[in-house]
Parts: structure tokens; sequence; C-alpha cells
């Protein structure tokens, strides 16, 4: 008998489809807002009530709600590119870590919003997800320690990098809180999931299992 290595496998088709995976979760989320944003308009932007309510017990549901909510087309438009460039890039590094990102993001930031957001305001848009996303990527490679996600971060960063201004109170009517809070969470995201990076990352470099042959 004889012992062997297994063949490697084709790189295209996994990277095919994890593109594809990616391109087709990030999409549909975007056309479930704007599905959303049709009905809310036709409704008087009556969905706008659900949104993030700080201090308030009626204002928690926000905290859920919110992120799918917009004060209207412009304010849609105006998420659509970075929720469509951001979502695809962290969705690249697999449904699953990308989806555990978003929900850190999501219940963090919406948190953060609810805790500390003016009284009586109220917090809707996507843009949580889009900061917290944001400073996700730009921070993930530091925490994994890898120079790919490294490199990643910094060409997030010199694209949407001058939208973390947006954390600041500079704009009447902005959520600071929601896009303060968001990236906040992105920054805990980043270092939550970092170990598990780095042990697929390890886990990817152990050479193959040998093949017994007879």
């Amino acid at each position: 008998m004889t012992l062997g290595t297994s063949g490697a496998q084709p790189a295209t088709q996994p990277r095919r489809s994890r593109w594809a995976s990616a391109a087709m979760v990030i999409g549909g989320f975007v056309a479930v807002l704007y599905v959303i944003e049709a009905v809310d308009v036709a409704s008087g932007l009556a969905l706008d009530r659900h949104g993030i309510g700080p201090r308030s017990v009626d204002g928690l549901q926000g905290v859920a709600f919110a992120p799918l909510l917009h004060h209207g087309w412009d304010h849609l438009f105006a998420n659509t590119v970075p929720l469509l460039v951001l979502g695809f890039v962290l969705m690249l590094s697999g449904i699953g870590r990308g989806l555990a990102v978003t929900a850190v993001v999501w219940i963090g930031g919406g948190l953060g919003t609810w805790l500390t957001g003016e009284t009586a305001s109220l917090h809707v848009g996507a843009s949580i997800i889009v900061f917290g996303w944001l400073s996700y990527l730009i921070v993930r490679g530091v925490f994994a320690r890898d120079l790919g996600q490294l490199l990643v971060g910094v060409l997030v960063l010199l694209v949407y990098g001058s939208a973390l201004w947006g954390v600041l109170p500079t704009q009447e009517d902005v959520s600071w809180q929601g896009h303060l809070f968001g990236a906040l969470a992105g920054v805990l995201a980043a270092w939550m999931f970092a170990g598990a990076a780095r042990r697929e990352r390890a886990a990817r470099t152990l050479p193959p299992s040998p093949t017994l042959h007879r």
C-alpha cells in the first residue's frame, strides 16, 4: 500500500460561488429595504413610528426595526451604494460570518442609540449597519493579524473613511448616535470574531490529510 495526499480541488468554482452568494445575499437585503420603503411611502411614512425612541419602552422595538426603515426615498438612496459595496465585501468572508457581524452591529448600534439619543427623537435608517460594516472592515485585519484583511481595510478607509465624520454631532436631523454606536459595534464584532478568523486561517495552512491507497 502507499500513502499519498489528496489532490487539491480547483479554487475557481468555490470562489465563483462565494462571490455569487455574497451578491445574492446583499442584493436581496437591499431589495427588501426598497419594498419596505414603498409600503412606508404609500402609508404616508407611517412605518417610521417603529424607529428607535430613546429610553422609551415602546421605542425599544426600534432596535429591531430601525435599520429597515427610512424617512423617504432620498434617505434610502443615500444608503444604497454603501450597503451594496460594504455588504458585498463583508459577505465575501463567508455568509455566516457576515450575518453574525451584522447581528452584533444591528443590536449593539441600536441599543447604544436607544440609550443615548435625544429625548422625544426618533431614529430610523440602515446607516447604523453601514457604519458598523465600515468600521468592521477597516479594523478586522488588525485584530485577526491578517495582511489581506489589512489591505482591504486600507482600501475601504481610502474610499469611505471620510464618512466616519458622521459619528460627530455636526448635522441636525442626522442620527449621529446611530452612526457612532454602529461604528463601535463594528469594532466590537471585529474583536469578537478575530480568534475564529485566526483559527480558520491556520486550518487552511495545514498540509492536506494523507489518503490511504491499498
